[in-house]
């Protein structure tokens, strides 16, 4: 799929991953829509910056859980752009442990809406846009915490709750998959501890001690955090070179999952070959 002169809308794009990919898109001439929320200061810096690099782009205020403002959301691209080929589906809330401490129920429906939820709406609206271009592709975010839930040195960093809206992520793929087939890709990009994403550049990071950091990093096999660079790449090839692949889980996490053990080395056997 060529990105030139398709419509792009990225989600989450104030500052960090979604404002990475929304620039690389754009920088390969794609129309980005943007959409943000909170953070007023990073999302008036994300506006001048890509006013400045002469980005074609579109900036929405909009909170995603609201359906009334998702709607409205999909009425502003068909009356600018007039069409929709690639959404970046990147919104979540991510509530920390070590950050939020035990859920209350406002923190629990958050967490749902926000992570699950606002998901779910934005897709229900996009997909009939997505099939009407002559190929589209979505890509969806989720994390490892669907796997690992809060358990492990990650169990600082990944709620319970959080851990079962990404398992849930993934069943909605799949869904979403069979909706597109067959001209609209729709991918998901499952991620460990990223710079801004759970790590170095997050609050929850710095309330953890240097022994809590250190385990993180150890059980990663690769022995360190990803970098925000290594999304994007990930993100192009979904979009142009990964023609035959949909409905699959890409987990991008440096080997966080396989880390917990190694194995360990082949013994002797009870028979020896020489008997």
């Amino acid at each position: 799929m060529q990105i030139k002169n398709t419509t792009a809308l990225v989600l989450g794009a104030a500052k960090g991953i979604g404002k990475a990919i929304a620039a690389a898109l754009a920088r390969e001439g794609a129309r980005v829509v943007v959409t943000y929320y909170d953070w007023p200061e990073a999302s008036d810096l994300m506006k001048h910056e890509f006013a400045e690099a002469d980005f074609d782009f579109l900036p929405i205020r909009a909170d995603l859980r609201d359906p009334d403002q998702v709607a409205i959301v999909f009425d502003k691209i068909r009356s600018h752009y007039g069409g929709l080929d690639i959404m970046i589906n990147n919104i979540e809330r991510g509530g920390m442990p070590v950050v939020h401490g035990a859920y209350t129920p406002g923190q629990w429906d958050l967490e749902m809406e926000t992570t699950l939820k606002a998901k779910w709406w934005m897709v229900k609206h996009a997909m009939p846009l997505l099939k009407q271009a002559p190929e589209g592709a979505l890509i969806t975010f989720s994390s490892i915490a669907a796997i690992v839930g809060r358990s492990g040195p990650a169990g600082l960093i990944f709620n319970d709750g959080y851990a079962a809206a990404n398992r849930a992520i993934s069943s909605f793929t799949e869904t979403w998959a069979r909706e597109g087939a067959p001209t609209v890709r729709v991918n998901e990009l499952m991620l460990g501890f990223f710079e801004t994403r759970h790590a170095e550049k997050t609050q929850g990071w710095g309330l953890l001690t240097d022994e809590q950091r250190r385990q993180i990093t150890e059980t990663t096999l690769m022995r360190r955090t990803g970098r925000i660079e290594e999304i994007v790449a990930a993100i192009l090839f979904l979009i142009s070179d990964a023609t035959f692949i949909t409905g699959a889980i890409l987990r991008m996490d440096g080997g966080y999952i396989l880390g917990h053990a190694s194995p360990p080395p082949i013994p002797p056997g009870a028979l020896n070959e020489s008997r």
